[in-house]
């Protein structure tokens, strides 16, 4: 099941929005201000998010780029603001799709259908046919056996995973650790949480993560 993000400060609206969603099958996380909107994004992971403009604490432009740098959820605008300038900076933030107010419901469904099937059909599933990860579950399976994580490798391995392709610097990875109550206090105990994550899920022949010496890691 699909989860995503509606951020809308008119409560008529995000109701209206939320509600069509779970009609039709996805699973909905409601926010009304940017401060909400971060608290659930470091709380829960969804696969897309559904963003006002026009916040009480801030705007939509800020809190995508925000969104973005922490994971890779698409990012759909839903605004009054029609301007071409306002479209090409939801745009520039990091936006995937900008839909302007009033708004087909039927062409959102689409458009949202579209954006997460370029997800994948199972988002909660991690599987390339060596190492599989059932995130809704929480298992780990590698090298033909299951995998017994501790739930702060668990957490990197997720991290990481969220951001593949990504450098996530040393310092960004142990803040992000820290939000979700991982208490390691330098990247030294990083180090060594991740080499044991590595013993567990890689061989010689398959490599997962990266280090890049004096900068972080990246899940390849």
């Amino acid at each position: 099941m699909y989860t995503i993000l509606v951020l809308e400060d008119d409560f008529e609206l995000n109701q209206t929005v939320s509600d069509s969603l779970k009609k039709n099958g996805y699973r909905v996380l409601s926010a009304y201000t940017c401060k909400e909107g971060q608290k659930l994004a470091k709380t829960y992971t969804f696969n897309m998010a559904i963003l006002d403009v026009n916040l009480p604490d801030g705007d939509g432009f800020q809190f995508c780029k925000w969104l973005k740098a922490r994971c890779n959820s698409a990012v759909l605008f839903l605004s009054a603001r029609d301007l071409e300038d306002d479209l090409l900076d939801g745009y520039d933030s990091g936006a995937d799709d900008y839909v302007t107010k009033p708004f087909s419901m039927k062409v959102l469904l689409k458009k949202i259908s579209v954006l997460l099937s370029k997800v994948g059909r199972n988002p909660n599933v991690y599987d390339d046919g060596f190492l599989k990860i059932d995130f809704e579950l929480g298992l780990v399976h590698a090298k033909q056996k299951d995998c017994s994580l501790t739930p702060t490798e668990y957490r990197i391995l997720k991290k990481l995973i969220d951001n593949k392709g990504q450098l996530l610097t040393y310092s960004t990875l142990l803040d992000s650790l820290w939000e979700e109550g991982v208490q390691l206090l330098d990247k030294h105990a990083l180090a060594v949480n991740i080499n044991r994550l590595r013993k567990k899920i890689e061989t010689e022949e398959r490599t997962y993560i990266s280090n890049v010496y004096g900068m972080g890691y990246i899940w390849k």
